[in-house]
C-alpha cells in the first residue's frame, strides 16, 4: 500500500484554458519561449495566442524555435545559452512531449555549469546532481502523448554516443504550471494523434504491470487506459471531435501522474534504443511496433495474468477472462487507429542491429528494466525485436 505522491504542478485543464494563462502569477519577468523547429504552432495560432497571454501577464519573452522531434543534447545546450544571454528567468514550453522534455533540460542547464551529460544518470552520463534549481517552467502541451506537463523528467538524445536517456528527477524540474487545452490539439494529423495516444497508453500499461505498482498508480493508470480505449480511435478519425480530444488529453495527463507515482518498464528502454539509432522514428510509432511481442513475452511467462485481464477490460473487452485477451484488445485498438501495419523496415531498421539495440537499451536506460516483474535478458530483447520485425 506504500507510495509517495508529489506533483506540485498547477494544471489548467479543458477547452479554452489557454485563455486563462495570463491570470497565473508568472514565475519571472522574461521567458524563453521554446517551440519546435516545425511550423504547427505558428499555423494553428497557438504561438500567437500564447504570446498574447504573456503580453497580458506583463512579461517579455525570447523565442527559441529549434526543438527536434527527438530533442538533441546540442539543442538543449543552445537553448540554455540563449536563456542566459537574453536574461530569461523562466521558461515556457509550447508544444508536444519533445518540446516539454527539452525545456526541462534547458531550464536546468541555464542555471548549472558544464554539459547536460554531466547530470544524466545511465549510459555514459556522469550522474552528477544539479547544483542549482532549474529555471521555473510553464508547460503548454499541444499534443496528448507524454504526460510531460506534470512530471519531472525529459528524454534527450546524444547522437555522439547513440544514447536516448531520461534526464531529471529533481523537484525543480516539475513545471510550476501546465495548460492542457484540447483546442490546441485539433490540428494534430491522424497518424500523429495515434502515435501520441499510444505513447500515453503505454505509459499507463507499463505502470500498471510494473512491480512497483500501488493503489494510486493503479487508479490513474486504469483511468488513462479506459479513456484511451474509448476515445482514441474517435480522435484519430475526427480531429475536430473536441469531446474525444478532451478525454485523450485527460488520459495523457493521468499517464503523467502514473509515471510520477509508479514507473515505466523496459518497453520504453527498447524503443529509446530504436529512435536513438534512427532519429526520424517517432517514439510512439516505435512503441507500437514492438508492443504486441513485448507484452506477449510477459504473458507467456505468466508475469501477472490478472493484471493483463484487467487491462483488456479497461480497453473495452469487457468479457476478457484470460491474459491473452489483452493482446486481442491492444491489436483491435491499433487496427481501429490505422497503425497496425507499421514496419521497422520503413525506418531503415535492420535485423542485424538488434543485438546492438538490445545492449543499448540495457545500458542507456537500464533502470527501467528494474521495474519489470520478471527479468528481461539481452537475448529476450533481441527476440522481442525479431518477433516485431516487418
Amino acid at each position: 500500500m506504500n507510495y509517495h505522491f508529489y506533483v506540485p504542478t498547477r494544471v489548467f485543464f479543458g477547452a479554452g484554458e489557454l485563455n486563462n494563462l495570463h491570470t497565473l502569477k508568472m514565475p519571472g519577468k522574461k521567458a524563453l519561449l521554446v517551440i519546435s523547429n516545425g511550423t504547427s504552432v505558428r499555423k494553428n495560432g497557438a504561438l500567437a495566442r500564447t504570446e498574447e497571454q504573456l503580453k497580458k501577464a506583463g512579461v517579455d519573452w525570447t523565442l527559441f524555435p529549434e526543438i527536434e522531434a527527438n530533442p538533441l543534447k546540442s539543442t538543449v545546450m543552445r537553448g540554455a545559452k540563449a536563456a542566459r544571454e537574453n536574461g530569461c528567468d523562466f521558461v515556457v514550453a509550447l508544444g508536444g512531449g519533445s518540446v516539454m522534455d527539452a525545456s526541462k533540460a534547458i531550464a536546468a542547464m541555464a542555471t548549472n555549469d558544464g554539459d547536460l551529460w554531466d547530470y544524466v544518470v545511465g549510459g555514459t552520463g556522469k550522474g552528477k546532481p544539479l547544483s542549482a534549481d532549474a529555471l521555473p517552467l510553464i508547460a503548454i502541451t499541444t499534443t496528448a502523448g507524454t504526460g510531460s506537463e506534470v512530471d519531472e523528467y525529459g528524454v534527450i538524445t546524444n547522437p555522439e554516443t547513440k544514447e536516448k536517456i531520461g534526464f531529471g528527477g529533481h523537484d525543480s524540474l516539475f513545471p510550476v504550471a501546465a495548460v492542457v487545452d484540447p483546442e490546441l490539439m485539433v490540428s494534430v494529423p491522424p497518424k500523429y494523434t495515434a502515435y501520441q495516444g499510444f505513447d500515453a497508453l503505454f505509459h499507463s500499461l507499463e505502470t500498471y504491470i510494473c512491480k512497483f505498482a500501488n493503489p494510486m498508480s493503479d487508479m490513474v493508470s486504469l483511468t488513462a487506459i479506459e479513456n484511451i480505449g474509448k476515445y482514441l480511435a474517435r480522435a484519430v478519425a475526427d480531429g475536430n471531435d473536441l469531446e474525444a480530444r478532451g478525454h485523450v488529453a485527460f488520459a495523457n495527463t493521468m499517464s503523467g501522474y502514473a509515471m510520477v507515482v509508479g514507473g515505466c518498464t523496459s518497453e520504453h528502454s527498447l524503443e529509446h534504443a530504436m529512435s536513438a539509432y534512427h532519429q526520424h522514428l517517432p517514439h510512439g510509432a516505435g512503441l507500437i511496433m514492438i508492443s504486441l511481442a513485448y507484452y506477449r513475452h510477459f504473458i507467456r511467462a505468466h508475469a501477472c495474468d490478472e493484471r493483463f485481464v484487467r487491462m483488456a477490460q479497461a480497453l473495452g473487452k469487457k468479457d476478457a477472462d484470460k491474459a491473452e485477451d489483452f493482446l486481442t484488445a491492444l491489436s483491435d485498438l491499433q487496427k481501429a487507429c490505422g497503425v497496425d501495419a507499421l514496419k521497422m523496415s520503413d525506418y531503415s531498421i535492420l535485423p542485424e542491429e538488434f543485438p546492438a539495440l538490445a545492449k543499448n537499451a540495457r545500458s542507456a536506460m537500464g533502470g527501467l528494466f528494474a521495474s519489470d516483474r520478471i527479468d528481461l535478458s539481452e537475448e529476450d530483447c533481441v527476440r522481442i525485436y525479431a518477433e516485431s520485425y516487418r
